[in-house]
C-alpha cells in the first residue's frame, strides 16, 4: 500500500508551537483523507526549528465507491413535489429514477446514485491547500508579494490582499510524495499562493544548505541526516541531554536538569552541538534560583552543580546549532559575554532588594497598619506596596486590602490548625512584600521563593520564611503541599481568600475558562485538607470571610461556633474590610461549597476512588472534606469484604422495596414495634439493628469509620434470614406497616455511614 510524506518547511517557528503544531497537521490531514474515504495504518508527525513533516503509511490508493439512495414522493403526488424529487437528487427526468411499490404506502419514486471513488492523489491535492490555508497557528503572520493588499506601493501586480496565505513564520516549500514502498512514487501538485508542492527540500541552513530530492520518507531521513538534520524531536532531546551530562562530568561536574527547558531548546536546533561556558565565581553569592532563571530565561542554558554537592558551579551547558570550526570557542565566549552581563544585573537586584528604600517617612501608615518594622528591608517593601495602593482586582481591591483579609483568615484558621497565631500573623503579613522587590519584578516566577530569601536574611523565624514561600503551594496536582503548621495556615487562608473573593464578585470558572486559576486554588485547598489531615467546616469559613467592597464590617449571619469565630473576625481592631451578610445556606456559599466537592471528586478518583462510593458519602452540606474521605476510604474497604457486598445487596433490595411501598402510599409504621413482631427473623433483625445502629453511630462520632462498617457489617446475616424468612407484605395491615419499618431502620442505620443506595453492585 503506498505511502504519504508531506513537508512544510518555512523559516524558524517558535520553539513553544512546535509540538502541537506537528501534532495539528497530523490529525487535520488524517481526520480529512478518512473523511474523505481513504484509510490506513499509521501516521506520525516530527518537526524542527524548519519544518513540519508527517509520515503516512499504508494509505488506501482510492476511495470506495459510494451508492446512495434517495428516497421520493408517491407516483400519484403533484408534479412541484416531484420535480423538487428531482431537483434534489440531480436528476432531469422521473425516467431515471426507479419505482419501488410498498404494501402500507403504495407506489414511490426512489433515485439510486453511484459515485465512483477517487484516486488518493486528487483527494491529497484537494484537501491539503484548505488545511495549509487555515492551520490553527496561535500566532500567524502575512509574507512575501502575495501578503500585500492590493494597490500596496510595494505591493507589485502579485498582491492578493486578505486572502493571501498566513504562517506563523514565512512559508518556503512544500514537499508532498506520494507512492508504494518500494517502487516509483509521484509528487502530488497542488499551489497555494505561488508555491508549488515538490519532492525538494533543504537541510541545514549553514552546513547543507543545497537542494535535495526526496523520494520516500525512508530516503528522506536520511537525507537529511547527512545535511546536518536531526529531525526526530525526542532524538534531539536524548542528544541534547546525554551531551550535556557528559560535558558536566568531564568537567567534575553534573547537570542540573529541566525538562521544560530540554524540550525548548530541542526546538531551537536542528543539529544539537553541546558545549561548556563559565562565569565569574563572585556571582556564585546570588541566590542559585535566581543564576538558574537568568541562565535559563535569557540564553536558554543548563546550570551545572559540583558532583554530588549542593549550590552552583561557575561553569553552564549551551547547545548550539552548529559545528563551529574554532570548536565553538567564539559561540562560547558570545554567550559568556551576554550570561555575564545578565548575572550582574541580577546581583544588582538582589543588593539593591536588602538595602532601604529612599521614602520611609512616607510608608509610616502602612507601617502601623499592619505592625511593621520599617527597619527591616522586607516590612519595607509590604509597606511600599499597601502604601502605592496596587491593585489585585478592580473590584476586590488593592493587594494591602487583601493582605488584611488574609490576615483576619489566617488568624481563625491558625487554632484549627494547631499553628502559633503571632507566627501566622507576621508570615502573612510579609507572604506579599516580595511583589516590591527589583528580584521578583524581573523574575515573577521566584515570588514567595525571594520573600522566603529576604526574611532569613532579615532574621525571620523559620516558619515564617518558610510560609512566605509555601502559601502558594500546592500550584498543581503535583506540587508538594506545605508541611509547616504556620505555612499550612497562610496557604489556606491565601486559597480561601481568592476563591471567597472571586465568588462574591461572581468571577467564576466557565467551562474551559479558568483565568484567575481558581480550580488550582481549590484543588489545593483539598490537597492541603486531606493531605495533612486538617479537619476543617469550611462552610462557617467562607461564609464570614466573604468580603464587600465599602461599608463598615459586619457579620455573616450563622450559629454556634461558626457565629462566635465570624464575631471575632469582625471585632478584630487591625480589619478596616468589610464583610457581607451571609447566610450559610446562600446561592454563592452553597455554589463555592459545591465547586470545593467537584474539586474533591476529581482529587479523590485521580487517587483511585469509585464516582459511585464518593457520591455515597458526599452529600451537598457536606463542608469537612477530610472526613469525606475517610468514609469514602472505609466504604471502599468495606464493600469489597464479602459481608460488605451481601450487606450492600440486602440494603439496596429492603431501600427498593420501601421505596416501592412508598411511593404506593403504603402505610409505614414510625418506629418498630417489638410486639408486632411475630417471627424469629423479624426480632433478630431488630435486635441486631438495634445494636449495630448504636454502636455504629458512636464510631462515627469518634470517626472511627472502619468500626462503624464493621459494626454494620453484623447486620449481613439477620438480613439475609430476615428476607428468607419473612413475607413483608403481610396481610395484617399493622404488621405490614411494622415490618416496612423495619426495612426503614435496615436504611437509617446504614445511612449513618454513606447512601448505600448510590453504590452500584
Amino acid at each position: 500500500m503506498p505511502d504519504l510524506l508531506l513537508e512544510l518547511r518555512s523559516e524558524e517557528i517558535p520553539a513553544r508551537m512546535q509540538r502541537k503544531a506537528a501534532g495539528d497537521l497530523k490529525k487535520l490531514v488524517t481526520d480529512a483523507l478518512v473523511e474523505a474515504g481513504l484509510t490506513y495504518e499509521g501516521a506520525r508527525d516530527y518537526w524542527t526549528p524548519r519544518r513540519l513533516a508527517l509520515d503516512i503509511r499504508g494509505l488506501t490508493a482510492r476511495s470506495a465507491d459510494q451508492r446512495e439512495e434517495i428516497k421520493g414522493p408517491s407516483t400519484k403526488a403533484p408534479e412541484q413535489a416531484v420535480q423538487g424529487f428531482l431537483r434534489k437528487a440531480g436528476l432531469s427526468s422521473v425516467s431515471e429514477a426507479q419505482v419501488v411499490s410498498d404494501p402500507k404506502k403504495g407506489d414511490f419514486y426512489v433515485a439510486v446514485l453511484s459515485k465512483p471513488g477517487r484516486a488518493a492523489e486528487e483527494i491529497i491535492a484537494d484537501v491539503m491547500p484548505g488545511i495549509i490555508r487555515n492551520f490553527p497557528w496561535p500566532k500567524s503572520m502575512r509574507w512575501g508579494a502575495a501578503s500585500m493588499p492590493k494597490g500596496a506601493r510595494f505591493a507589485g501586480t502579485e498582491g492578493k490582499g486578505s486572502e493571501s496565505l498566513r504562517w506563523v513564520r514565512p512559508l518556503q516549500s512544500i514537499v508532498c510524495v506520494f507512492g508504494p514502498e518500494h517502487d516509483e512514487t509521484q509528487v502530488i501538485p497542488f499551489e497555494i499562493d505561488g508555491l508549488v508542492a515538490g519532492n525538494v527540500t533543504y537541510g541545514h541552513r549553514f552546513h547543507a544548505p543545497d537542494a535535495i530530492t526526496v523520494r520516500r520518507f525512508d530516503d528522506y531521513v536520511r537525507s537529511l541526516e547527512k545535511a546536518k538534520v536531526m529531525l526526530d524531536a525526542e532524538r534531539r532531546k536524548d542528544v541534547i541531554l546525554h551531551d550535556a551530562r557528559d560535558v558536566a562530568f568531564a568537567n567534575g561536574l553534573e547537570l542540573v536538569e529541566d525538562e521544560g527547558l530540554l524540550e525548548e531548546v530541542s526546538g531551537l536546533v536542528e543539529w544539537p552541538h553541546v558545549l561548556m561556558g563559565e562565569f565569574e565565581q563572585e556571582y556564585l553569592e546570588i541566590p542559585p534560583e535566581i543564576i538558574r532563571l537568568t541562565i535559563k530565561t535569557n540564553q536558554k542554558c543548563f546550570v551545572t552543580r559540583p558532583q554530588g554537592g549542593e549550590g552552583l558551579s561557575n561553569r553552564f551547558i549551551l547547545v548550539s546549532n552548529i559545528e563551529a570550526k574554532d570548536g565553538g570557542r567564539e559561540i562560547i565566549h558570545g554567550n559568556g559575554k551576554v550570561v555575564r552581563a545578565r548575572l550582574s544585573d541580577a546581583k544588582h537586584f538582589w543588593t539593591r532588594d536588602q538595602g532601604d528604600l529612599p521614602d520611609l517617612q512616607d510608608l509610616k501608615p502602612s507601617a502601623e497598619k499592619f505592625g511593621l518594622d520599617l527597619k527591616k528591608p522586607l516590612d519595607q517593601r509590604m509597606a511600599k506596596l499597601d502604601a502605592l495602593n496596587v491593585t489585585f482586582h478592580a473590584k476586590l481591591g488593592t493587594q494591602g486590602e487583601r493582605v488584611s483579609r488574609i490576615r483576619a483568615l489566617a488568624k481563625e484558621l491558625a487554632p484549627v490548625i494547631g499553628a502559633d497565631a503571632a507566627l501566622v500573623d507576621r508570615a502573612v503579613v510579609l507572604a506579599k512584600a516580595d511583589l516590591r522587590t527589583e528580584a521578583v519584578g524581573e523574575f515573577p516566577e521566584l515570588q514567595g521563593l525571594m520573600g522566603r530569601r529576604y526574611a532569613a536574611l532579615q532574621g525571620e523565624h523559620a516558619s515564617v520564611a518558610a510560609a512566605i514561600e509555601d502559601h502558594y503551594k500546592p500550584q498543581g496536582p503535583s506540587d508538594r503541599v506545605p508541611d509547616d503548621k504556620v505555612a499550612i495556615a497562610a496557604a489556606l487562608a491565601e486559597k480561601l481568600d481568592t476563591l471567597v473573593g472571586f465568588w462574591a464578585i461572581d468571577e467564576k470558572p466557565t467551562g474551559s475558562k479558568d483565568p484567575y486559576a481558581l480550580r488550582r486554588a481549590a484543588l489545593g485547598v483539598v490537597r492541603i485538607l486531606l493531605e495533612r489531615n486538617v479537619r476543617l467546616n469550611l462552610l462557617p469559613v467562607l461564609s464570614a470571610a466573604m468580603p464587600r467592597a465599602g461599608g463598615a464590617p459586619v457579620v455573616a449571619s450563622m450559629s454556634g461556633e461558626g457565629s462566635e469565630r465570624a464575631q471575632a473576625l469582625a471585632d478584630n481592631s487591625y480589619i478596616n474590610e468589610t464583610f457581607p451578610v451571609v447566610d450559610p445556606s446562600s446561592d454563592v456559599a452553597a455554589d463555592l461549597l459545591s465547586f470545593f466537592h467537584d474539586r474533591l471528586k476529581v482529587y479523590l478518583r485521580d487517587q483511585g476512588a469509585r464516582h459511585d462510593i464518593i457520591d455515597a458519602v458526599l452529600t451537598p452540606e457536606a463542608d469537612d472534606l477530610l472526613m469525606v474521605a475517610r468514609r469514602a476510604e472505609a466504604l471502599t474497604a468495606f464493600i469489597t469484604s464479602e459481608d460488605g457486598k451481601n450487606l450492600l445487596a440486602g440494603t439496596k433490595r429492603a431501600t427498593q422495596l420501601l421505596a416501592a411501598e412508598e411511593k404506593k402510599g403504603t402505610v409505614v409504621a414510625d418506629g418498630v414495634s417489638d410486639a408486632l413482631l411475630r417471627l424469629d427473623a423479624e426480632k433478630a433483625l431488630w435486635s441486631a439493628i438495634s445494636a449495630a445502629s448504636s454502636e455504629a453511630s458512636q464510631a462515627v462520632e469518634r470517626e472511627d469509620f472502619r468500626s462503624a462498617m464493621q459494626a454494620l457489617s453484623k447486620l449481613r446475616a439477620p438480613v439475609d434470614r430476615f428476607f428468607e424468612d419473612v413475607l413483608v407484605n403481610d396481610e395484617d395491615t399493622a404488621i405490614r406497616a411494622n415490618r416496612l419499618a423495619l426495612l426503614k431502620a435496615i436504611r437509617e442505620a446504614t445511612g449513618t455511614v454513606a447512601d448505600f443506595s448510590r453504590i452500584a453492585g
